[in-house]
């Protein structure tokens, strides 16, 4: 699986509060970000794949909301999420 108990832990640990941060928009936003270049690593060698594609979309607006939370609560944290994960807006 792509997805390992010690890449989740690194990508908590790293972009949220701790290791067991599970629950922070930070930490859910990397997790769907790591996801997301996944899923398009796999489209790009299975282009009819379309349950995947449509796991993508929804990803996709998962993290949307997501950002769009932060910048109603806390514009520094958008900022510096946005500028540590390279995500356009």
């Amino acid at each position: 699986m792509y997805l390992t108990a010690e890449k989740k832990e690194e990508i908590f640990g790293k972009y949220g509060k701790s290791n067991t941060d599970t629950g922070s928009a930070e930490s859910q936003i990397a997790l769907f970000s790591y996801r997301i270049s996944s899923l398009t690593e796999h489209l790009k060698l299975n282009a009819k794949d379309y349950s995947t594609e449509r796991a993508l979309v929804m990803l996709v607006g998962k993290r949307r909301r997501l950002l769009d939370y932060l910048i109603a609560k806390d514009i520094e944290r958008y900022r510096h999420i946005i500028k540590e994960l390279n995500i356009r807006k």
